[in-house]
């Protein structure tokens, strides 16, 4: 019989700490129309966005990016919050209308001068400007004038690239195209739940091809005007798809789901083409005509680190009943995101969720980012968005406690420590995000921010997460239990 270890009286050693490599990048995302207001200011116009929450019907409360955080006027308080946590760069997007008011053009001086003095002030504090140059809020302009599905919008954010790279290049050092294409497209011209709300998906397709070829054609111009040295990226909001079961039907599903969800970017943007069984899935919308000869030599353009957002699996299964979609977290509408979702079902991760609904599974981002290191070796990652949303409220004490943050942010820092063991180049994480902001349809719904903000005054509160992951990032020590 085997014996007992002794009683000591003593709690047992803990786990110990997970330390990070030398020079890992630790940092905080933000959004432009999330944050900034300032809305009709200094010559911005209208974005999609704006437009958008302004239709109604569009956004929960009928809420607008119209003040947000008010982040324009209060943006040195900001960098301020950003340099008590300690981390060392953030990353921040420029809204488009704010630049070049009408998509086209000479940019608007008022509008580099804020992004200018934003960046002194990020300088000034030590820390990294990471600029990311679309985040959504597409010129209504340019809308008007078909979009995202019209080739022209390509060519004009490639034109809108260099303005912001010939007033920004000598002191950012680090650059993302677009943030999360797929929104962009399959959400914004598919299923409608975001702007512009067009709801065609041959459309949404055509949007797709037009932001990656918005892609090559910025990160060439960005190349031709930066100086050597400076970092390019793009940001992709891949899906870790996984079917429910093995089945062969169930896995045909998650393929599916997994080309229009990562495919239809990864291929011509990392691999130089499309994949071949995206186009066959998506044939009965399209025949592909808007590839153009030479597209994807214009997209496939070398990357200094790929960007990655992830927040929560997806789940899949085959139902030959026609399936609601509404249940892949994107949002309700009666209309898929989906041009390949055909009798896809999509099922709720077990487990806990978010105020967003979303299963926590940290496993999902380690499964993908091994999955990005073994298909496309060589090429480091940066996790640029990673968070959550949680019902956060201001104690009596006037404080505020998020330990459910807190939890999610050490359970999927924990899987990233695992992949960096498991030999993926994994080179820095951003936590989305600084404030609690518009939270897209959801308006102000929904808090995702390491500091609370108090919309009525504008107050801001930084969370326990803020102070837990400002430790983290001084340290590079992610502290077990």
């Amino acid at each position: 019989m085997a014996t007992s270890a002794p009683i000591t009286g003593q709690a047992p050693d803990p786990a110990p700490a997970l330390t990070f490599p030398p020079g890992f990048l630790w940092g905080t995302a933000t959004a432009s129309y999330q944050i900034e207001g300032a809305a009709r200011e200094d010559g911005r116009t209208p974005s999609i966005w704006d437009v958008y929450s302004h239709t109604p019907g569009r956004v929960l409360n009928g809420d607008t990016g119209d003040v947000a955080d008010d982040h324009y006027h209060r943006w040195r308080e900001d960098l301020d919050i950003l340099a008590d946590l300690g981390v060392g760069a953030y990353r921040f997007s420029v809204a488009w209308p704010r630049v070049q008011p009408t998509g086209s053009g000479p940019a608007n001086a008022k509008g580099i001068d804020f992004y200018s003095r934003l960046v002194d002030g990020l300088l000034e504090r030590g820390i990294k400007p990471v600029a990311t140059l679309y985040h959504w809020d597409l010129p209504q302009e340019l809308e008007d004038a078909g979009g995202w599905p019209v080739r022209e919008t390509a060519h004009r954010f490639a034109e809108y690239a260099g303005i912001v790279a010939d007033a920004l290049g000598d002191r950012v050092p680090t650059w993302t195209t677009l943030n999360e294409p797929w929104c962009s497209a399959f959400l914004g011209y598919g299923s409608g739940v975001h702007a512009p709300g067009r709801t065609d998906a041959a459309d949404s397709l055509r949007a797709a091809h037009h932001l990656n070829l918005a892609h090559g054609l910025a990160v060439r111009e960005l190349r031709d005007r930066l100086p050597a040295g400076a970092e390019v990226s793009v940001t992709l909001n891949l899906h870790q798809v996984r079917p429910v079961s093995d089945s062969p039907e169930d896995v045909d599903a998650a393929r599916r789901i997994d080309g229009t969800a990562n495919r239809v970017f990864t291929g011509p943007m990392l691999d130089g083409a499309y994949p071949q069984d995206v186009r066959d899935d998506t044939a009965h919308l399209t025949d592909w005509s808007f590839v153009q000869d030479g597209d994807t030599a214009l997209i496939h353009q070398p990357l200094d680190f790929l960007g990655v957002n992830y927040y929560s699996p997806t789940l899949v299964a085959h139902d030959p009943q026609g399936a609601e979609h509404g249940s892949d977290g994107h949002g309700a509408s009666e209309h898929s995101p989906w041009p390949a979702g055909d009798g896809v079902a999509f099922h709720q991760a077990p487990g806990p969720r978010t105020a967003m609904g979303w299963g926590i599974d940290p496993t999902g981002l380690y499964d993908l980012l091994v999955r990005v290191g073994r298909e496309h070796p060589g090429l480091p990652v940066v996790i640029t968005e990673n968070g959550a949303a949680f019902d956060d409220r201001v104690g009596d004490d006037g404080r505020v406690d998020d330990p459910e943050r807190v939890a999610y942010l050490r359970g999927h820092l924990s899987e990233v420590h695992r992949a960096i063991e498991s030999g993926v180049d994994v080179r820095g994480y951003f936590l989305w995000s600084l404030l609690d902001n518009f939270e897209w349809g959801y308006g102000y719904s929904k808090r995702f921010g390491a500091v609370y903000v108090d919309y009525a005054t504008q107050r801001r509160i930084p969370k326990s997460s803020a102070h837990w992951f400002g430790q983290v990032a001084r340290t590079g020590t992610l502290p077990r239990g």
